[in-house]
């Protein structure tokens, strides 16, 4: 078993805007594309152009239409990825320590050479977040992308996860979330950043923004008929048409 530290000094984590999320995928793609070449082992894909094929992505958008009280459905794009939990049981479970917790920043990760490909922390986690490799046979997992981060080689823009750098509609947010006047806590505060599954009591770091309440249209009034009968050129072709043969006259 695998022990949690008992604080950490920063929370880093991601803040995602499900109302502007447009399912795009952007960063489903630049999630895989950049740790397939780097941290780690490579993502492997099985049978990819075939009839059924599978592989390993550590973030995820699931699509649902949502009926809310009032007004029509809604389409909502959910991007999924680690929550980072600060009660992580993904880490406890883990029989041989691969996966852990960071004190210094609160990043969970797997250490890929102590994995057995177990599946334990895969049953432990609420949410569905880990994913086995099985060309690696080890389990991965999203890592914040620790290797932007902290990379002083990549310009000061770059230093944040691929999925983030790469969103088209400015859906999804990183930052410290310890840290109370951080953009992203900010953002939180204001828009009531929620946890996803809180029931769990795993008290996952990263926050979704709900959607927000869509401007209606108020009905258009009904409009009065401009003439009982048609007058003008539209009356005349009326009549005209009844003196045909064949016509409703």
């Amino acid at each position: 078993m695998t022990d949690l530290p008992e604080t950490t000094e920063r929370k880093l984590g991601l803040v995602i805007d499900l109302d502007t999320c447009v399912g795009c995928h952007a960063c489903v793609i630049a999630c895989k594309g950049w740790n397939d070449v780097a941290y780690g082992a490579p993502l492997s894909d099985q049978d990819p152009y075939g009839a059924d094929p599978s592989g390993t992505f550590l973030n995820r958008v699931h699509s649902y239409e949502v009926a809310p009280e009032e007004g029509p459905p809604q389409l909502v794009h959910f991007p999924k990825s680690c929550l980072h939990c600060e009660d992580a049981p993904c880490v406890t479970v883990c029989p041989t320590g691969a996966s852990y917790k960071r004190a210094e920043d609160g990043i969970v990760l797997v250490e890929e050479d102590a994995c057995i490909g177990c599946g334990l922390c895969a049953w432990a986690c609420p949410y569905g977040a880990r994913e086995m490799d099985m060309a690696e046979g080890v389990m991965k997992k999203c890592t914040l992308c620790v290797d932007r981060i902290y990379n002083e080689h990549l310009a000061p823009e770059d230093r944040e996860p691929a999925c983030v750098r790469t969103c088209p509609a400015g859906a999804r947010h990183f930052g410290d979330l310890a840290d109370p006047e951080s953009a992203v806590s900010r953002l939180v505060a204001e828009r009531g950043g929620m946890d996803l599954m809180p029931e769990q009591g795993t008290r996952p770091v990263n926050k979704y923004l709900p959607p927000r309440e869509r401007d209606r249209m108020p009905a258009a009034p009904a409009l009065e008929p401009v003439a009982q009968e048609p007058r003008g050129f539209l009356g005349w072709l009326d009549r005209t048409l009844d003196r045909l043969p064949g016509g409703r006259g």
